[in-house]
């Protein structure tokens, strides 16, 4: 699992038949502190995120696991919202 900022909304007037009903995000993967560490990547969302939310999300076959139809062409899924990071270093 991974952790990313969302950054946007993606929309999509055609799209596989899986995807319909689907929101998807643009998402930022950020590490612990929330500093960006790749390009942004489009995900699928179930849980109704917001921008500027933080979320957990997977990438690969994972990622249509979240959905309803489990066999959506899908690269990477919202699987949680984070309330909070708690991180020690040490």
């Amino acid at each position: 699992m991974h952790l990313a900022k969302v950054i946007g909304r993606v929309v999509a007037t055609k799209k596989h038949e899986a995807l319909e009903g689907v929101k998807l995000l643009l998402i930022q993967p950020v590490d612990h502190e929330g500093t960006p560490k790749s390009e942004p990547i489009v995900a699928t969302d179930p849980f109704q995120a917001g921008e500027g939310e933080t979320v957990v999300y997977v990438t690969g076959r994972e990622a249509a696991l979240a959905l309803d139809e489990t066999f959506t062409p899908v690269d990477a899924g919202i699987v949680g919202i984070v309330d909070s990071i708690n991180h020690e270093e040490g």
